[in-house]
């Protein structure tokens, strides 16, 4: 019996593992590649629009980069199932070798009892046995071991049925398992046709874009002047925004500091009922902030608080619009099959022209400017800046509070007029940080 139980034990472990730990795998693969499917869907839409435009070239490898992207993690991602097929099966294998050697270790036991039984199959014998016990007690004992032997070559049998019908059960499994990685196997081999299809459109656009080179630079050129037009806007109302802050606090500080203060007496300098630095007579002396000396300025508890709030929000933001697909990156960016480099203070997002900018935030409009063609609103969360650029038809002003969700603006039109894209930048006072690291996945 203890033989059949250390059998036992690792068919349990093996059961565990192949029954419990793929399944979560699996609901995480299939989640990852939903949300991969809807990202190139999107791309794909995004792309339509501009796809054939002369003046949309760089959109056109932009969106293909990303399409190529997502394209090769989608194809990981079926390598990982395969993989995890793989791995299932082959412990289902060893399990069922495994279910196979305790088959033949109960059978032989099994078959042992039947030959026990054969030759004790006579009636006379069981009562020879049991009659020819010393005492009453010692029948009653044999009697009970005979019962005992009964049901131990019953439980004999259903062990052998179990193990049987689990054998099955797994060789089953394993059918399933061999169709789905056959299914598998045959979309990553569309997949990755989807690939080289989408790498061999990536260099026609590559060799339009190298015949247009004069035409290529000017738009290059014009990025650039527009992204360092907004930068300077941008650090231009940041430094105004904390200068006013600062002249506020100091305003507040010197007030409080020519006011009379109310003196407290306290013969017990330890007891401090207004959580000020007690002197050596037991009086209170009142000591203010710097304003000067502190790292961040705030106008008030409640801008504090909002700023608070936004630094809890990051990767929670909701996005500026409610579809669009990143064609520029934050920061550094390089575009190798142009050798073209640029900077990028936030990110471009290509949506539809008109389609309503919102505010990602509670906060209050510190700027209403235009950029280029296009006009742009700068919203303060405390410490935190968020700017939507390129718009049309704005509908807050300088001053307002606006909500989270509140429409600022719409999208306007993108550099080749072909489609709508806006630029979302993100700021912690002066330092430019990348938005997509706090906009909602």
């Amino acid at each position: 019996m203890k033989k059949i139980i250390l059998l036992l034990l690792p068919v349990l472990l093996i059961t565990t593992t192949v029954m419990a730990q793929p399944t979560n795998d699996k609901a995480t693969l299939e989640k990852e590649r939903a949300d991969l499917q809807r990202e190139l869907r999107e791309y794909q839409a995004a792309y339509d629009q501009v796809k054939g435009k002369s003046k949309q070239a760089v959109a056109q490898l932009n969106l293909l980069n990303g399409k190529i992207r997502l394209q090769e993690q989608y194809i990981s991602s079926i390598s990982k199932e395969m993989k995890m097929i793989d791995d299932d099966i082959y412990l289902s294998n060893l399990e069922i070798y495994r279910l196979n050697k305790q088959l033949d270790t109960l059978k032989a036991q099994y078959a042992k009892t039947l030959v026990y039984a054969y030759k004790n199959r006579s009636n006379y014998d069981y009562l020879n046995f049991i009659f020819s016990s010393s005492n009453f007690n010692d029948a009653l004992k044999r009697i009970a071991y005979l019962k005992s032997y009964r049901k131990y070559r019953e439980k004999q049998v259903a062990s052998i049925m179990e193990t049987q019908q689990l054998i099955a059960q797994r060789r089953k499994q394993q059918l399933v398992r061999k169709d789905q990685k056959s299914a598998a196997l045959q979309n990553q081999t569309k997949q990755v046709e989807a690939l080289a299809g989408q790498k061999k459109e990536k260099a026609d656009v590559v060799a339009t874009l190298k015949s247009q080179e004069k035409d290529l630079q000017k738009q290059i050129a014009a990025r650039k002047k527009k992204d360092s037009d907004l930068r300077n806007a941008l650090s231009a109302i940041v430094a105004r925004e904390i200068e006013a802050a600062r002249k506020e606090a100091l305003k507040r500080a010197t007030e409080k500091k020519n006011a009379t203060p109310p003196v407290v007496v306290n013969n017990n300098p330890s007891v401090n009922p207004n959580n000020n630095t007690p002197n050596t007579k037991g009086t209170v002396t009142n000591k203010p902030i710097d304003p000067v000396a502190a790292p961040v300025i705030f106008n008030s508890e409640s801008d504090l608080k909002l700023s608070s709030s936004f630094g809890e929000s990051r990767a929670r933001l909701p996005w500026p619009v409610d579809k669009g697909n990143v064609t520029v990156h934050f920061g550094n960016y390089r575009i190798e099959e142009l050798n073209v480099t640029g900077y990028s203070p936030g990110i471009t997002i290509a949506t539809q022209t008109g389609s309503p900018v919102k505010a990602v935030f509670d906060g209050e409009v510190v700027a209403v400017f235009s950029v280029g063609e296009g006009m742009a609103v700068t919203l303060r969360h405390g410490k935190y800046f968020t700017t939507y650029s390129n718009l049309t038809g704005v509908g807050v002003s300088k001053g307002q509070t606006v909500k989270v969700g509140q429409q600022l603006g719409r999208a306007g039109q993108d550099d080749g007029g072909s489609g709508g894209q806006i630029d979302f930048i993100l700021m912690i006072e002066k330092v430019n940080v990348n938005p997509e690291q706090w906009l909602k996945r």
